[in-house]
């Protein structure tokens, strides 16, 4: 199909919010070759509450919570449509069957290396195969496929006047630097230890960094936080679930460096142009860490996956996974110098 006969195009990318940031650089890289083309992206509802409003783009929520209903309703919203090209860029069963009810002339999906849950089921064009991709540089090779040539990421994420100024209500705006930690994964085995946070907080404020903590309403999240803060003889600007997402962005936004463990934070911040100071033990960093901030990445994975599977990462398939309590191998000494490379380097 030419490319210039492209007039309609749909993504589809569920979740989860680390991934749909990434996806949104590919997203708009797309809409800079086709200015004119109508960009449909079915998305989870959660997700969908970050990229409300996202320019050029109509958001068609998909909640899984709904079972066949949501699928019901997808096949009826989409009834007498057919998009010119539809972009796979979830290779779960689950998005699959989402994809059966988007009619596509041409459905492109992942290469035969990367899918998996019978993925290729669903397709009929694949991207190209790519030796150890970044999350993010796989979502760029969709937009390949239509045209885009410069992949530099950047973002231009829907974030009102109000979500700012909710922001610097919360952390304030006096000129001090600001650390805000993000310590909660969606997998608790992904969390640092609360101590360590906590130890790393008292030295940035020993540098003359304020500490603000970030995170949702879940009991975990808030049940972290709390024990950081038991832990700080100083104060900590507890933020747990006071934000919305698009308000969560903002904050980081401010932030002058943000320390989290593999989590969509970390992500939200890169979309900012925030320096990340990435925690990683149970998934490779260098497909999953923050792209921005890959220098600044502190890991214990390669270590863990050789001793779990017998063979370095490299010798593995690409995007192998470790398991067990692996985060307490992540030593406070080595954040903070961490830290302290991203005050000089960033001459903050």
């Amino acid at each position: 199909m030419p490319l210039e006969s492209v007039q309609s195009i749909c993504i589809l990318r569920l979740s989860a919010i680390g991934d749909v940031c990434h996806a949104v650089s590919a997203v708009q890289a797309i809409q800079k070759v086709h200015p004119n083309a109508k960009i449909t992206w079915v998305i989870g509802k959660v997700e969908a509450m970050l990229l409300q409003g996202l320019p050029g783009v109509e958001l068609v929520v998909f909640d899984k919570k709904q079972g066949r209903a949501a699928f019901k309703a997808l096949k009826q919203r989409f009834k007498g449509q057919r998009f010119d090209v539809l972009l796979n860029m979830q290779v779960a069963f689950r998005a699959g069957l989402v994809s059966r009810c988007i009619p596509a002339r041409v459905k492109i999906g992942f290469d035969k290396a990367r899918s998996k849950e019978l993925h290729s089921l669903f397709i009929n064009k694949r991207i190209d195969a790519k030796s150890e991709p970044h999350v993010l540089e796989g979502f760029m090779q969709f937009a390949e496929q239509l045209g885009v040539q410069d992949f530099t990421p950047h973002w231009q994420l829907p974030l009102s006047g109000a979500d700012k100024a909710k922001a610097v209500e919360l952390v304030g705006d006096n000129g001090d630097p600001l650390l805000v930690i993000s310590p909660a994964a969606s997998k608790a085995e992904r969390n640092w230890l609360p101590e360590r946070y906590a130890a790393v907080a008292k030295y940035a404020v020993s540098k003359g960094f304020k500490v603000a903590l970030t995170g949702g309403p879940t009991d975990m999240e808030r049940a972290l936080a709390a024990d950081i803060i038991s832990q700080c003889d100083f104060e900590v600007n507890n933020l747990v679930g006071q934000t919305s997402l698009k308000e969560l962005t903002c904050v980081l936004a401010l932030a002058t460096v943000v320390l989290a463990p593999d989590t969509g934070p970390a992500h939200m911040a890169t979309t900012q142009g925030t320096p990340v100071i990435g925690l990683y033990a149970h998934s490779n960093p260098k497909r999953t860490g923050p792209y921005l901030s890959q220098q600044y990445v502190v890991e214990s994975y390669f270590d863990a996956v050789k001793e779990q599977h017998g063979k370095p990462a490299e010798q593995l398939p690409w995007g192998t996974r470790v398991k067990g309590e692996l985060m307490h191998r992540i030593s406070v000494e080595a954040v903070t110098a961490m830290f302290d490379k991203v005050v000089h380097e960033h001459r903050l």
